[in-house]
């Protein structure tokens, strides 16, 4: 699974405007020439879509539209990925030292850090 990320990541990589990215011939530079706004707008979209196509499921429409709409979601979140330096590897690593680890006491102690980074 993560081979088919890492290789995506490396073409959404080469398309970055630094590595020769021809906005004029690729969507992704298009995207990077446009900047974080764009990038995170596009995601907000496709987040969007993602829900109402899981919603149109649940009232008994198509399961394959969420899939669709899903890996438009994960692309544009790779995108936003490599716009700030980051990998699939490093979300998978967030991910895997997550496991076992309950969920509530993972946002609580995310709060804890918070309120400790802000002197609270």
């Amino acid at each position: 699974m993560s081979d088919t990320l890492n290789r995506l990541a490396a073409i959404i990589e080469s398309r970055k405007l630094a590595n020769g990215g021809d906005p004029d011939k690729s969507y992704v530079a298009r995207l990077f020439s446009k900047g974080d706004d764009a990038i995170l707008k596009k995601i907000g979209e496709e987040a969007t879509e993602t829900v109402m196509a899981a919603k149109d499921v649940r009232a008994g429409g198509d399961p394959s539209k969420v899939l669709y709409e899903c890996a438009d979601l994960w692309f544009h979140s790779l995108i936003m990925l490599a716009q700030f330096n980051l990998t699939p590897q490093q979300v998978i690593d967030e991910l895997a030292r997550r496991e076992g680890i309950s969920g509530i006491e993972e946002k609580a102690n995310r709060k804890l850090i918070e309120r400790e980074r802000n002197g609270d």
